[in-house]
């Protein structure tokens, strides 16, 4: 048994994230191929699932089954089509229930011969639910599933029992599409629709010898060889857009997307390659390699990553001998790591207040 309140709020265990405690329940915990598992969300998106995709992959493929139950609706942004594709790829039975705001409950977990285990959370499968968002869960281990007759089979057959209008969608018309059910998912990779408020946010991130020596290196070094990227939290699947791109060679999975990145103190804009490491410690990197051989970052100083519409970012560097570095630094509040690096959030509107000072 197991309880949390993210994002790093407090926790009974070793899990200080919804993401974290499904990873134990689900790869750690559990035997590849055994049984079914199983997830019920109103509210679904890529980056909420990227991390258990080539785990959900290998589970079919050495004989285990996943049922997937999401909410759907042609007004709201409940769950997406990238999702869907996905876990129907990986070989997931996947449903969508129309109905505005019905299926709030948040369910987790897996059954088979002899045990079942449960989670119950606040936390959708989105990327913030699993991360960032300010959520509770309890994961309850198979003694205890067991002592209150909790049966994952039985919750499902009541569910499919409602009369509730439900689609089941189906991997051979992820291209046509001729299912009703598509329609209530929306698309997370074209969408026009504007942030959210709370989305227009501001990772403060402190910058680590890692980070800068590139950028302080001379052209043409051994110093200067090597990708120039920026090592992120692995809790960020909030931050980016859907992460849909996996990787083409090596055999490590990768899940990355682009972004366009406007280097401020620069004045240029460029594309910038975002990439979750899903089988590298789960690592975030974002590519910033026009700040290569600049100089214009020294270790400890600050990067401020605004994320300003979809996929539209800005990027400044605060120097530590900056008169908004102290008040900006008080932010980062969320470690990365075990060598000092941290980083936190601040609205768009209050971190130009704070410049503008």
């Amino acid at each position: 048994m197991e309880f949390l309140l993210q994002p790093n709020v407090y926790t009974t265990g070793s899990s200080n994230s919804l993401l974290k405690l499904l990873d134990n329940m689900w790869i750690k915990d559990h035997v590849l191929g055994e049984g079914t598992l199983y997830i019920i969300s109103g509210f679904a998106n890529y980056n909420g699932g990227v991390r258990f995709l080539p785990y959900f992959t290998n589970h079919v493929h050495t004989g285990g089954n996943i049922k997937v139950i999401i909410g759907g609706s042609t007004s709201q942004r409940l769950s997406s089509l990238q999702i869907a594709e996905a876990l129907l790829k990986c070989g997931a039975e996947v449903f969508v229930v129309n109905r505005k705001r019905l299926v709030h409950a948040k369910c987790y977990g897996y059954s088979t011969n002899s045990d079942q285990e449960l989670v119950v959370t606040s936390g959708n499968f989105t990327g913030p639910g699993m991360s960032q968002n300010a959520e509770a869960a309890l994961r309850i281990d198979p003694s205890n599933t067991h002592s209150i007759g909790f049966s994952w089979e039985d919750l499902i057959e009541k569910i499919f029992s409602q009369g509730w209008d439900i689609y089941q969608l189906n991997s051979s018309d992820i291209v046509a599409k001729t299912n009703p059910g598509w329609k209530l998912l929306f698309d997370e990779v074209h969408s026009t629709i504007a942030l959210d408020e709370n989305q227009q946010t501001t990772m403060i991130v402190t910058l680590s010898h890692s980070d800068t020596v590139r950028i302080q290196a001379t052209p043409g070094t051994n110093a200067s060889k090597g990708t120039q990227y920026f090592w992120l939290s692995k809790g960020t699947f909030d931050f980016f857009p859907a992460l849909t791109e996996p990787n083409k060679r090596g055999i490590k999975n990768t899940f990355s997307t682009l972004i366009n990145m406007n280097y401020i103190d620069l004045g240029i804009t460029d594309s910038s390659r975002v990439t979750f490491e899903a089988d590298n410690n789960l690592d975030f990197r974002l590519g910033t390699g026009a700040l290569r051989n600049t100089r214009i970052a020294d270790e400890n100083d600050l990067a401020l990553i605004s994320r300003i519409n979809e996929y539209d970012y800005e990027l400044r560097i605060i120097k530590q001998s900056s008169k908004h570095y102290a008040h900006l630094l008080k932010y980062a509040i969320n470690y990365i790591g075990n060598f000092g690096k941290r980083f936190g959030y601040i609205s768009n509107n209050e971190l130009k207040t704070i410049l503008d000072l």
